[in-house]
């Protein structure tokens, strides 16, 4: 699976493009915005769109979900429905911060823990994280040892637990029991900023490596 990430939005959000180059299929993960560049560069792999795939309902992470399955027809899977509440407020939200204004959708598919996606030929697992949000779910290839994590893990970071509903013992909970066991050698794609790999993380993350956490 090919993989390439176009940051939209002021928030430099990590839109993913995902391409089965088998067959020729793609995702696009996270479409929050900026759909003219997303469009474009998706185009520039030849590949043809099957699915949208939403992480969680955060605005800069989905804004532009309901434009692009009215553009291309496809249909948008995830997130976890706990994140209803945040999808129905987008146009609130956006309005609010001074972005485009975005559209409330209906996912075509809900995604729960254990669920799995395909793009292609390929298949993604699906993993129900909350803490950042109560819906947030993340993407993981056991086959090719990569993992979509959203606003749950940054290089150096975690999510913001500060927003109506979020959790931050959930959310250390998520990680440690939902991504860490995927192996050390998993490297992830964030919501926003460098990716990086679980090892790393555990290693050296001041909020959730393994140090870290025993000291507690």
């Amino acid at each position: 699976m090919k993989v390439s990430i176009v940051p939209v939005t002021p928030f430099q959000q990590n839109c993913a493009i995902l391409v089965d180059e088998a067959t020729g299929k793609a995702a696009v993960v996270d479409p929050g915005g900026d759909l003219d560049r997303v469009v474009q560069a998706l185009g520039e792999t030849g590949a043809t769109l099957e699915k949208i795939l939403i992480t969680h309902g955060h605005l800069d992470h989905c804004s532009g979900a309901a434009e692009l399955r009215r553009r291309t027809g496809v249909p948008i899977e995830g997130p976890q429905r706990e994140d209803r509440f945040w999808i129905e407020q987008l146009p609130r939200a956006t309005a609010g911060l001074g972005f485009p204004p975005a559209e409330p959708f209906e996912p075509d598919r809900w995604l729960e823990d254990g669920d799995k996606v395909s793009v292609g030929g390929c298949e993604l697992e699906v993993r129900h994280c909350p803490g950042h949000t109560p819906g947030h779910v993340i993407f993981y290839s056991a086959a090719e040892r990569f993992a979509i994590v959203g606003d749950v893990l940054f290089a150096g970071s975690i999510g913001r637990t500060d927003f109506p509903r979020g959790d931050h013992a959930a959310l250390i909970r998520s990680i440690t029991t939902r991504l860490w066991p995927l192996g050390d050698d998993v490297t992830f794609i964030p919501g926003h900023g460098p990716l990086s790999t679980f090892g790393e993380e555990r290693s050296a993350n001041p909020f959730v490596s393994d140090r870290a956490l025993q000291s507690r």
